[in-house]
């Protein structure tokens, strides 16, 4: 629940290691009394994935309780940094400089304000009106084809380059973190997911699950809809519903 008494707030997060690979490098973060969520997709093929992402989940959970938005979008980018650093060290030391990565997407609540803080490919939605947005711009390669004209959106998924990040977290020594603020409405829902999840369902899929009346049963059918498809890789939803608190 929020701290300012006009909003209230319910979250629910599912995961699943989906049909192809046998461990889950996806993690999630659902921590709705501090008013924070995240979902971290450790980097596939690469050495530890499951380590990087665990090891981002574990230490935002750790994270002291906010005094204001600012502060919090302060005390999320802190940590990142910290893991990021924590990282390239243990690529150092323990696996001959290969890459420990991550992808993290987080979503942190304060009062009628939230912040969506990201690295890599992981996304952020929004379902208000009856209306989707993506929040998040993805930090891959394709993503800047798409900018630069060279590639179209409809054909960016059959592209060889479809899973070339730019940003990650562990993988490089500075980290470059993406941060938007804004206002919370009652009655908006929002969706963190791995890419997993959304190179699996339509845009439509996406909506109908996320207008479902309870959050729990939107994580559920979206990964549901996700695993009817081929599931090449890890899925996880988060699902967060906004409420005016006396409504």
């Amino acid at each position: 629940m929020s701290n300012d008494i006009l909003l209230v707030w319910s979250s629910a997060c599912k995961t699943h290691p989906g049909k192809v690979r046998k461990i889950n490098e996806d993690a999630c973060l659902d921590l709705p009394e501090l008013g924070l969520w995240a979902v971290a997709d450790g980097m596939g093929g690469h050495e530890a994935g499951d380590v990087a992402s665990q090891l981002i989940v574990e230490r935002l959970r750790n994270i002291r309780e906010p005094t204001d938005i600012h502060g919090f979008i302060a005390e999320v980018k802190t940590c990142l940094t910290e893991v990021n650093r924590q990282l390239r060290e243990m690529a150092s030391q323990h696996y001959h400089e290969r890459t420990i990565g991550s992808t993290i997407v987080a979503m942190a609540a304060f009062g009628n304000q939230c912040a969506f803080i990201w690295v890599g490919d992981s996304r952020i939605y929004r379902l208000r009106n009856g209306k989707l947005e993506r929040l998040t711009k993805d930090h891959s390669m394709i993503e800047d084809y798409i900018d630069q004209g060279l590639l179209s959106p409809e054909g960016a998924e059959a592209s060889e380059i479809a899973n070339v990040l730019t940003r990650a977290v562990g993988a490089e020594d500075e980290l470059d973190v993406d941060c938007k603020i804004a206002t919370l409405c009652g009655d908006d829902v929002y969706l963190l997911c791995s890419d997993g999840l959304y190179r699996e369902i339509t845009d439509e899929q996406i909506t109908q699950g996320m207008a479902m009346d309870n959050c729990t049963d939107s994580a559920r059918q979206v990964l549901e809809l996700a695993l009817e498809n081929k599931a090449r890789d890890n899925i996880t939803a988060a699902v967060i519903q906004i409420k005016n608190a006396f409504a």
